[in-house]
């Protein structure tokens, strides 16, 4: 079944901008969503954001404002554009497919990706 592969971590300085990519194969052909996860060192995981199938999104509070999530123009393909990052931003981050489109996007969704990490620095 479709794997999800996030990539575009790195490292930068507080106040910098990051785009990071998921990539889950199929996931637009079976009318899923595409939801953003982030976990801090010693921290429980935290939901992100989330695109709706019908490209409708919703932030979690802690990002609001900052970050935008958007469907790509390559296939399968949604990008977490983060700005204005702070220390706390600092996470691995990795995509799933929504529980809430249909039997296929939650199958997929116990699939996990190598999630791509995040350092932001003072």
């Amino acid at each position: 079944q479709s794997q999800p592969v996030e990539s575009g971590g790195g490292s930068v300085h507080s106040g910098g901008s990051l785009i990071i990519s998921c990539e889950i194969p199929e996931f637009t052909s079976n009318g899923c969503g595409i939801v953003w996860f982030r976990q801090g060192e010693g921290l429980p995981r935290q939901w992100v954001a989330e695109l709706k199938p019908d490209g409708s999104t919703i932030y979690a509070d802690h990002v609001k404002g900052r970050f935008t999530v958007s469907k790509g123009d390559a296939k399968d393909t949604s990008f977490l554009h983060r700005s204005n990052l702070k220390p706390e931003d600092t996470a691995a981050y990795d995509c799933k497919t929504d529980l809430h489109s249909g039997a296929w996007c939650g199958a997929v969704r116990n699939n996990w990706g190598p999630g791509t990490r995040v350092t932001v620095s003072p």
